[in-house]
């Protein structure tokens, strides 16, 4: 029962921080196992199908510890993620961290701008639909809303390439920037930019439309309280009773959608990577999963882990500061 007296921020913050510590260490754990009993042979698929010495082979396990058993591995895994170190890529012969942040920025651009994207469009949406339930705009909101949840990311992503990309010839299908020029200043932003917005347009319209729909369902609830009746009698203007009454109230379960879909969004970038040649994050995973990479598999997972439970945090530090009453 609430006691008449929220918890102060700062110690609802230090209890969520504090909870979130052993959730990354039970990762660390399941990750782990799951991938060291998962059918297959990282110094196989290394190796390809060229037969190889017995005693490369062995020198080879010995050389990434797959000689020692599954308890002595974990353990000297988990302590050296503790230490910060990731581990050392079969493939690549590189450090995972290294690897892993080399691509965690491109990624980050991508997933911002989508999430950037699909949050304004989908509150426009769902505010302008929740304004005439019935009406054109709102029967043409919910088609783009429905057709956001019926196409799947890749599928949209080809048929973006196929149409802007080949087609047209609007707007480069592969990569982050031009390979074949050297542009500095503006310029590179803007080639950064058309690079862009292919890779946004395929992640973002699936979590605009589910922002879109429920904008507006949280809409039409707020709309209909009795603060925002006597707001309109007193004659407050259209659009300040929709930003100031209306949105306000619906911001929460925005807020709290955007915050939780971050992990699907990670999700989906992985596919739209792979589609559009985009160097991030989710192209080094499932490059990965390909070559059975089992350091930088394990690497990958654990950052995008850390990264969703830091934004699931941050969300629910954001929906204490609008809902104190989340803090009891």
């Amino acid at each position: 029962m609430p006691s008449g007296r929220s918890t102060p921020l700062w110690r609802y913050a230090a209890g969520r921080l504090a909870q979130a510590v052993p959730l990354l260490a039970g990762v660390v754990v399941v990750n782990f196992t799951l991938i060291a009993l998962a059918p297959g042979d990282p110094i196989t698929t290394l190796l390809g199908e060229y037969p190889a010495p017995p005693d490369y082979v062995a020198q080879l396990r010995q050389e990434f510890g797959l000689d020692r058993p599954l308890p002595v591995r974990l353990v000297r895994y988990a302590w050296n993620v503790a230490r910060g170190e990731l581990g050392f890529s079969f493939a690549y012969r590189l450090p995972v961290a290294t690897l892993v942040v080399g691509r965690l920025g491109n990624t980050l651009l991508l997933m911002a701008t989508a999430l950037c994207v699909a949050a304004v469009v989908g509150v426009a949406l769902g505010v302008v639909a929740a304004r005439r339930p019935g009406g054109g705009v709102d029967t043409a909101a919910t088609g783009v809303a429905l057709a956001g949840f019926s196409i799947p990311d890749f599928w949209l992503a080809q048929l973006l390439v196929l149409l802007f990309a080949l087609t047209l010839g609007w707007l480069p299908a592969q990569g982050v920037r031009s390979v074949r020029e050297e542009y500095t200043g503006l310029a590179a932003v803007v080639d950064v930019a058309r690079h862009l917005v292919l890779p946004a347009a395929a992640l973002s319209f699936r979590y605009m439309a589910l922002i879109a729909r429920l904008t507006r369902a949280a809409m039409l609830e707020a709309l209909s309280q009795d603060f925002v009746l006597a707001a309109r009698a007193r004659g407050l203007a259209e659009r300040v009773v929709l930003v100031q009454h209306g949105l306000r109230n619906a911001a929460l379960p925005v807020v709290t959608v955007i915050g939780y879909n971050f992990a699907f969004v990670l999700a989906g970038s992985a596919l739209v990577e792979t589609v559009f040649g985009w160097p991030g994050v989710g192209r080094l995973l499932y490059d990965a999963i390909l070559k059975r990479d089992t350091p930088v598999l394990l690497g990958v997972l654990l950052v995008v882990s850390a990264t969703v439970v830091v934004v699931n945090l941050l969300t629910d530090l954001l929906y204490a500061v609008l809902d104190p009453r989340v803090r009891y």
